[in-house]
């Protein structure tokens, strides 16, 4: 009975602290700088992507990490497109995975 109630009680302290394991799908996003592209409000240029529509800054990969942002292909020039794989968090997108696109002519 006592590795009954010990059972019990396991099942439901790790079913309720259980975190969503469900794998998230990657998607193509347009990526580039948040305040020369998207008219974001911060200072300095950083990275952003866009997403339905809607702009978030990034967190896990920096602008200077893809090359030179003030390039002529570079992001504070040109939005690219970019497959990512991440999640929305307090407003902004936690990247886990970025991929930069080679630009389609």
């Amino acid at each position: 009975m006592k590795s009954l109630i010990t059972l019990v009680l396991f099942l439901t302290f790790s079913l309720g602290f259980a975190q969503d394991k469900r794998p998230q799908k990657m998607e193509i996003v347009e990526v580039s700088c948040g305040q020369c592209q998207f008219g974001m409000e911060a200072k300095g240029c950083d990275l952003a992507v866009r997403i339905k529509g809607k702009s978030y800054f990034v967190d896990g990969t920096k602008i200077d990490e893809h090359g030179d942002a003030h390039a002529k292909d570079g992001f504070c020039s040109a939005i690219r497109k970019a497959e990512v794989i991440g999640e929305i968090k307090d407003n902004r997108f936690v990247v886990s995975y970025f991929n930069l696109l080679p630009i389609q002519e």
